[in-house]
């Protein structure tokens, strides 16, 4: 009987309620056992899942089952991080509360990774918008407020004066709200940040420990915390008190520093233009960078543009009067938010001094072709060379002066050695009404004062108005705001920002080591267990914000004494994006497979065949409807396969048996492939090649006769070959095709498996002598490396240098041997007759070389 759709629906709908009924794949902490976690990083509950989700939590999924069939302890839990804008949108959009929009997209996503057949645990299910989970934020933010490390300042936002409400980056469209186009201005908010920087040099030090992360990876988020040795420069500005101080890698090119520049959010930017003619151009250009991306702003494809302040700064090593400029370029996010600008040796001063005719000076030759001038440069000269034009120093190499300059600055009081870094504290502040409540009381008296951790959750009001206009919705909700000081008991009100989704993610896989946990963050013991994460899979567009929080959040909690490891995750692996003709799919292209769909006709485990054989799990996989095909053709074989030729009452070990030279080649094949899905999944997670390897194994079963043998008895022993052929091929599968390989393996071993009782009364079957209840935690078989080799190989024959046959000979064969072969051979006599053969070379079962 062929494998069918109506096969599909029954088994796998089978195989998930008995995993479910029976908690197959609830963990428990065992010090006897050595554990695995296997984590994806959770998703935003959209409503139904999509291809990236498949792709994404197929590749855990196989990890997690392959581990399992490995002995290992497996911790493999799902979540949710629900809080977020959408949610808001779609209430205001649909009418409902954004808790009822998220719970309905929540049960909506459970459904379609259920019908995948994913191992998870779900007794430590979470979503990040319950308040069992928020209250623990909560508790977080607490402890870091107690330790100075999270605190209010002021920052600017942007802010749709017609929706009175704080407006996200993507939301700010040409310069405009997205909801009700007014033009976005900027405005300054009292806001809450983390200050992650405390932690900055063991985010960055103990970046050299995650050797199992992708480089890329690695470098992004080294530049992202961006440690600069450099010198710091005090320009005074001419006519008042005030200093800029600049900070630059370049100390050895101060002397062809012609101007300044600040960005255009210095506090001095608009402080300098006052009272000048410049001062209309200055306030305008600091609001159009400000709705301006930072990354545009920074990019090498724009103009840079930029304005005169009015001012001018005394170059402090020649006392040269330099005027100061604000341009989009400089980023306050960097250094000091000033640069000395240095056109000559600088791409980005210089393309900007040629658009606005600023002077330049060259301070640096090459010291092979040392004719540079500022007339023929067509782009700066940012190569090494030797000092010009600068006083003292010229003729020292510039690697030389950087050292000597800062020296020279430092004793004279211009400058002095300073470290840079890029990193910025974590402004986490949201006007939204959809995250987690930040939990600080104001008094009039008392200050800010912290709620007690007895009162928490702080927990959201369900009657928030939701309109997007207006300011925070929290700020609305009377009974919510006005609340009494926990310290001297007068009027008080609350904090109305929520925190920044990321603050959820950053410490979730903590939560799953003891989800419901309602007395503790997490029980210390579990945590110590189950963490680091040993696997983490995710998309590349996270390899920055998201990784970096949450190695900060376990660095924090470890010198809490909460967590014993100093990084969250041991191995990291970024999936590819899933295209369909070249573009990412998506509903506003078009191009959208729908994995229901595909579940209706082929299934989940052709599906999850299909994603993991079409690509290597870290390549763009691109959606080939054929390959749905071939790779349910695959299944259909193996079906058939073990239907129609596997018999369970053959049960004798092949050991027992004298295998013949068909046997011999049968498990050859049956260990080789052993081998390759081994040495794929510990070597990498290659899926595609693991997957390939299993065909050629049953291209051999294909070809393997058992019906011509000259005996009964013989024949029996041959079956045993094909049954052993075919246990391999179902056990080497069950991590790909779970509920395939577990229906085969029931088969196998006639072990019934009654699911249409009552849900209590479902109990796991009674196994057959070597085939447990479930083949998730059957062993892993092994291979027979003497198995693997044969009586013969093939070796190949060069005379002076060139291939002139290819002999099978007997396996590891002696000159002796391989001179009467290969001598007796009529091709090679025709180059060696009559020759004297100086050299008779032998690479054991590979080669020959004859020299004459």
């Amino acid at each position: 009987m062929p494998y069918t759709t109506n096969d599909i629906k029954r088994i796998e709908e089978k195989w998930q309620q008995y995993w479910a009924v029976n908690k197959i794949f609830a963990a428990r902490e065992d010090a006897g056992r050595k554990k695995y976690y296997v984590l994806e990083m959770f998703p935003y509950p959209s409503g139904k899942i999509h291809m990236g989700h498949v792709r994404n939590y197929t590749i855990a999924d196989v990890i997690a089952r392959y581990k399992m069939m490995r002995g290992f302890n497996v911790l493999h839990p799902m979540g949710y991080d629900a809080f977020g804008q959408p949610a808001e949108n779609a209430a205001i959009k649909r009418g409902v509360s954004p808790s009822d929009w998220t719970y309905k997209c929540i049960d909506d996503m459970r459904s379609g990774l259920s019908r995948m057949g994913f191992s998870y645990d779900w007794d430590r299910e979470l979503a990040t918008c319950d308040a069992s989970y928020y209250k623990w934020n909560q508790w977080i933010f607490l402890k870091m407020f107690e330790k100075g490390l999270a605190y209010k300042k002021g920052s600017p936002v942007n802010w749709c004066p017609s929706c009175e409400t704080t407006l996200a980056n993507e939301e700010v469209i040409n310069g405009a709200c997205w909801r009700c186009k007014s033009e976005v201005v900027q405005k300054d908010l009292e806001q809450w940040y983390l200050k992650i920087t405390q932690y900055a040099e063991p985010l960055l030090a103990d970046l050299k420990k995650l050797d199992n992360w992708p480089e890329r990876v690695r470098a992004m988020q080294e530049n992202w915390i961006g440690k600069s040795f450099g010198t710091e420069i005090y320009f005074k500005v001419k006519g008042t008190d005030e200093v800029i101080k600049v900070f630059t890698t370049r100390a050895d090119t101060i002397f062809g520093a012609t101007y300044v520049t600040l960005a255009p959010e210095h506090p001095l930017t608009k402080k300098l233009a006052q009272g000048t003619p410049q001062e209309k151009a200055v306030a305008a250009f600091i609001e159009k960078a400000a709705n301006t991306s930072k990354s545009l702003r920074v990019s090498g494809d724009e103009r840079k543009e930029g304005v005169f302040t009015g001012a001018y700064a005394i170059n402090p090593v020649n006392n040269e009067t330099v005027p100061v400029w604000t341009a989009d370029y400089v980023l306050m996010e960097y250094g000091t938010g000033a640069i000395m600008a240095v056109p000559t040796h600088d791409q980005r001063d210089f393309e900007f001094a040629r658009a606005h005719n600023l002077p330049m000076r060259v301070v640096i030759q090459d010291s092979a072709r040392p004719t540079l001038t500022p007339q023929q440069m067509t782009k700066a000269y940012e190569d090494a060379g030797v000092l010009v034009n600068s006083a003292q120093f010229d003729g020292t190499p510039n690697e030389e002066a950087k050292k000597k300059i800062t020296e020279w600055m430092d004793a004279s009081g211009m400058g002095k050695f300073q470290i840079h870094w890029r990193l910025r504290d974590w402004l986490i502040s949201r006007q939204r009404y959809w995250g987690t409540p930040i939990p600080i009381i104001y008094c009039p008296t008392c200050g800010a004062v912290p709620v007690p951790e007895k009162d928490l959750p702080v927990a959201l009001p369900k009657d928030a108005p939701i309109t997007g206009e207006g300011g925070s919705p929290l700020a609305k909700v009377k009974a919510f705001v006005e609340v009494k000081c926990p310290q001297c008991g007068k009027d008080a009100r609350r904090e109305t920002d929520t925190m920044a989704t990321f603050f959820d993610s950053s410490w979730y896989f903590l939560r799953y080591c003891d989800a419901h946990n309602d007395k503790v963050i997490f029980d210390q013991k579990a945590a110590a267990y189950w963490m680091p994460v040993d696997q983490y899979i995710g998309g590349i567009e996270h390899a920055i914000l998201h990784l970096l929080y949450s190695r900060f959040f376990t660095k924090f909690l470890k010198d809490l004494g909460l967590v014993s490891c100093e990084e969250p995750f041991t191995r990291l692996l970024t999936q590819g994006m899933v295209l369909k003709e070249g573009e990412v799919m998506s509903k506003s292209r078009g191009n959208v497979v729908d994995p229901d769909e595909v579940l209706a006709r082929f299934g989940a485990d052709t599906l999850r065949l299909f994603i993991l054989f079409a690509a290597p799990p870290e390549d763009q996989l691109e959606w080939n409807a054929s390959g749905l095909e071939g790779n349910w053709r695959f299944l259909n074989r193996i079906w058939n396969a073990v239907e129609g030729r596997y018999k369970s009452d053959v049960r004798r070990q092949t050991s027992d048996v004298q295998p013949d030279a068909e046997d011999k080649k049968l498990e050859l094949e049956r260990n080789s492939a052993i081998k390759k899905v081994t040495d794929g999944m510990e070597g990498g997670f290659k899926f595609n090649t693991a997957i390939s390897a299993v065909m050629v194994l049953m291209n051999a079963v294909d070809k393997y006769e058992t019906g011509q043998a000259a005996d009964v008895g013989h024949q029996a022993d041959k079956q045993l070959f094909l049954n052993r052929a075919l246990e391999t091929v179902v056990l080497l599968l069950a991590p790909f095709a779970p509920h395939f390989a577990e229906e085969l393996w029931e088969m196998m071993g006639e072990r019934p498996v009654d699911v249409g009782r009552e849900t209590s009364d479902v109990k796991r079957p009674a196994s057959k002598p070597g085939h447990k209840a479930s083949v998730a935690f059957e062993p892993w078989p092994a291979f027979d490396e003497a198995a693997l080799k044969t009586d013969s190989v093939r070796i190949a024959v060069q005379v002076n240098g060139k291939v002139r046959g290819q002999f099978e000979v007997p396996r590891d064969a002696d000159e002796a041997v391989l001179r009467a072969i290969v001598l007796a051979d009529e091709a090679v006599q025709r180059h060696v007759a009559g020759k004297e053969i100086r050299k008779f070379i032998v690479v054991p079962n590979k080669l020959v070389s004859l020299v004459v």
